[in-house]
């Protein structure tokens, strides 16, 4: 049976009089029209989609070009004020450069006026730059010396201000202010946690390859703020930092017995971990810093024991005839893994927290060691040594996914970026008949394996721990 519909009508303004147009429309065309209507609408917000999204930088994938982004120098109203501010600018553009996800353009200025960051910048200057994001900044310093610094990130194409904080400091956190914003940008554009804010403890070499001083030192991950914690007297080994950010535990041969210890950064003090009755090393804390693992050798086997910071209590995770050593925490505390020689050659393992469900998860060509745990939880770093050569690479925790971001003569003991995209390792040069070379310095590379940086440290340095990310308490508003 057929079916008839009535005629649908419509008025619409007319564009010729001051009446309507009546139309008459069958129900099909109505549909169509509809349809026709729903596929703009989402061809609309799918084009506002991609005008928001442009300014942004996917991390997930492997090597990209870097984004261009304008770096303003922080404008002042007084002499100190500007250099203060061109310093701070020299920070931000190298923290960007050094992730390899930007190319910072330097600007001279790109403000209207300088009393005032809310006029919108000179948008027709900075066509000529071909840049997606422009950062510009204002600075002030305080009769006390302190820094009141507001700044804003804008995308040029949308001109559009898309972070806006202030933040307050003492000048001599200049650079910690610098990091902070160098953060703000990178996570804001990458959609990832960042890592500039932060510091690195090593240990600095120096010395004849038949006596080498190690010293314990920290810096800032940019190699600035150096300065040693220990004087050299005693060899020290494996630092790591706390979840605190204010405690690192070592390893030291002090009076030639090597002990594990805990120091304060701030006040420099530092106390005995325990009187453990075997050699103890290769500290790692939990996630939540209550927690501290370690290996500990005992009539030349070692163990994976476990110690509660506030009791002192120790108890041993696991029990086995061969060398398990370098352990290390998961993300959530959960698990734990590390390097055993239980199959006959040294291998990567995963266990309980409590040391039970022990399964190995390497099982490639080689020998592997140093296994550390992402703070994302989502991959295992390790060192691995094939065919005469060294590897830095990354695994999932099941075992799947091996593959090497970095190689050398000798490369080892990778630490994770708190945002766990980044890893520092140290890598020893080959001496070469002469007696030249053998020197190690700390480097970084991102999990793509393009991004390898030379790390400054003012001599040889080894073992990297990286910190957590510090804070600065920023006042802070996101449009």
């Amino acid at each position: 049976m057929v079916k008839f519909f009535p005629v649908m009508k419509q008025e619409v303004p007319s564009q010729w009089g001051g009446g309507y147009l009546r139309l008459s429309l069958s129900p099909s065309t109505w549909i169509l029209l509809l349809r026709s209507l729903g596929l703009a609408i989402i061809l609309f917000f799918c084009i506002q989609d991609t005008v928001i999204a442009k300014l942004a930088i996917d991390v997930s994938r492997g090597y990209t070009q870097p984004m261009p982004i304008a770096i303003a120098n922080l404008l002042g109203t007084s002499k100190l004020e500007s250099q203060l501010g061109h310093s701070i600018a020299n920070v931000i553009s190298a923290d960007l450069e050094r992730s390899g996800l930007f190319r910072p353009i330097t600007v001279i200025n790109s403000l209207k006026k300088i009393d005032s960051l809310r006029l919108q910048p000179m948008f027709s200057d900075m066509k000529a730059l071909n840049t997606q994001a422009l950062l510009s900044g204002q600075i002030n310093i305080g009769e006390k010396g302190d820094i009141r610094l507001e700044f804003s990130l804008w995308e040029l194409s949308s001109r559009k201000k898309l972070v806006q904080e202030v933040l307050f400091a003492s000048t001599e956190h200049w650079r910690r202010v610098a990091h902070v914003i160098a953060d703000s940008i990178y996570t804001y554009i990458t959609g990832e946690d960042s890592y500039f804010n932060t510091r690195v403890a090593y240990i600095a070499e120096s010395g004849l390859p038949t006596h080498r001083i190690k010293r314990l030192a920290i810096m800032d991950q940019d190699g600035a703020n150096h300065r040693y914690l220990s004087e050299g007297s005693w060899l020290v080994l494996t630092p790591r930092f706390s979840p605190t950010m204010h405690e690192i535990t070592y390893m030291s041969y002090f009076r030639n017995v090597p002990q594990l210890y805990l120091l304060d950064i701030e006040t420099g003090k530092r106390k005995l971990l325990g009187a453990f009755p075997g050699m103890t090393f290769a500290p790692c804390f939990s996630p939540d810093g209550s927690r501290m693992i370690m290996s500990m050798a005992q009539q030349g086997n070692s163990d994976i024991y476990e110690m509660d910071l506030r009791t002192r209590d120790v108890r041993q995770l696991t029990n086995h005839p061969a060398i398990d050593t370098s352990p290390s925490y998961s993300a959530d505390g959960l698990r734990i893994t590390f390097n055993s020689d239980r199959s006959g050659t040294q291998q990567i393992y995963v266990m309980n927290k409590d040391g039970s469900d022990v399964q190995r998860i390497s099982f490639g060509d080689g020998r592997y060691a140093t296994s550390v745990w992402s703070p994302r939880g989502d991959l295992i770093a390790f060192t691995k040594f094939k065919s005469g050569r060294f590897y830095i690479g990354v695994m999932r925790p099941d075992g799947s996914g091996e593959r090497q971001l970095a190689e050398g003569f000798l490369v080892e003991s990778p630490t994770w970026a708190p945002n766990g995209r980044v890893l520092m390792f140290c890598r020893e040069i080959a001496r070469d008949v002469h007696g030249g070379g053998g020197s190690t310095r700390l480097y970084s590379v991102d999990l793509t394996g393009y991004n390898e940086r030379l790390v400054a440290t003012p001599q040889d340095a080894s073992d990297p721990s990286w910190s957590p990310l510090l804070s600065l308490q920023p006042l802070s508003n996101i449009f």
